[in-house]
């Protein structure tokens, strides 16, 4: 599959092929050719890709019953043949014929729009840092040295640096009028997940848990999408990369970092609320001694590099597990019917730490702890 042409492979029971050919990659064309006569179908497949949301959600609305699997765990199947078969979609639809696939949930056309403000946030953000750096580079050879600088005053100590050089200043002056428009570019992507929030009572109850603010949320409930795909909150930790890494061999059994898979985003985004949580906030709750509880029981130093690692990581997996996530998805499951129940779900509430069970869950210990 690439974005202009998708090879199609159809077969029967036995797995011999019934038909197949290379259409255009559009879900009319798609379309069009399944429903040849004598194509009866059971199972219609499709690898993850970046067009994945949009064919999914326009042959799904065909009548067609889409499956979108994972495009991992295809690579693995299809290392373990003989002869790769890849390109004519042959190896992908014996994995369908066979069910020897796994399902990926596809994001709903409500999430796509949550989730963009926040990648293009991220994107620009970049683009300003690695602007910084190259101003910095430039310096360097000078022996200017810019040092720790907050972003606001940057520019003034660059200028003040750069003072009676005016070849470098006429350089480095057009450098700044791209970074102060990427800037002004990043202030107003930033506004739009605060307009998001407001309007969303799930978002606004999240953004009571100390240290979340409005990203956090955003970017939980855009990438969760579907809150009744989890059976229990527990496994959105596992979604999204925050569980341990096990290595087990013979007699080797090791347990080091987190996994680090699912969305990067989101992962990191709820380190930085566990930061938040553990650095920024003086008030003691059970989110907040979580961290240092599990660095005790692991027997690292509080100022250590491992110990702050387990603080950061047991957080993190405690505002996953804990974050609104049973309340926004029962609220889903049965909406309230009558006026004083949806006057009680739609009241803010006051924020209520976690159970003491929640602190007894841990992280293992961060890279290179053993």
């Amino acid at each position: 599959m690439s974005l202009h042409a998708t090879n199609v492979c159809v077969v029967d029971g036995h797995g011999n092929v019934v038909q197949e050919t290379t259409p255009e990659t559009d879900p009319d064309a798609i379309e069009l050719f399944l429903a040849k006569p004598g194509i009866h179908l059971k199972r219609v497949g499709l690898e993850a890709f970046s067009y994945s949301a949009w064919l999914f959600t326009a042959i799904s609305e065909k009548g067609l019953a889409v499956i979108c699997i994972e495009s991992r765990h295809a690579k693995a199947a299809l290392n373990a043949m003989a002869n790769k078969t890849d390109r004519n979609a042959k190896g992908i639809v014996q994995m369908m014929r066979t069910g020897w696939f796994r399902t990926v949930h596809v994001k709903s056309e409500s999430a796509q729009p949550l989730r963009a403000p926040l990648v293009g946030r991220k994107a620009m953000r970049c683009k300003m840092l690695g602007m910084e750096n190259m101003i910095r580079g430039l310096l360097s050879p000078f022996g200017l040295h810019v040092g720790k600088i907050s972003v606001g005053r940057f520019d003034a100590r660059v200028r003040e640096l750069m003072a009676g050089k005016s070849a470098l200043e006429a350089i480095v002056a057009r450098l700044f009028d791209a970074r102060n428009a990427i800037r002004l570019q990043l202030a107003k992507l930033h506004r739009l997940p605060l307009a998001a929030a407001r309007s969303d009572s799930a978002l606004r109850r999240m953004m009571m848990v100390p240290g979340s603010g409005a990203r956090v949320p955003l970017t939980f409930r855009a990438t969760v999408d579907g809150p009744r795909r989890f059976k229990k909150s527990t496994n959105v930790g596992a979604h999204f990369g925050l569980t341990p890494r096990r290595d087990q061999s013979g007699q080797t059994d090791r347990i080091g970092s987190i996994s680090k898979c699912g969305d990067e985003l989101t992962r990191a985004m709820l380190y930085e609320a566990a930061i938040a949580i553990l650095t920024r906030i003086p008030k003691n709750f059970k989110l907040r001694l979580g961290g240092p509880a599990a660095r005790q029981e692991e027997g690292s130093s509080a100022r250590s590099d491992c110990g702050r690692a387990s603080a950061r990581g047991a957080a993190a997996q405690d505002l996953d597990r804990w974050h609104d996530f049973p309340i926004w998805r029962r609220r889903q499951a049965r909406p309230a019917r009558t006026g004083s129940l949806r006057a009680f779900a739609d009241r803010p509430r006051r924020w209520l730490p976690p159970s003491s069970a929640t602190a007894e869950r841990r992280l293992p210990r961060g890279r290179g702890c053993g």
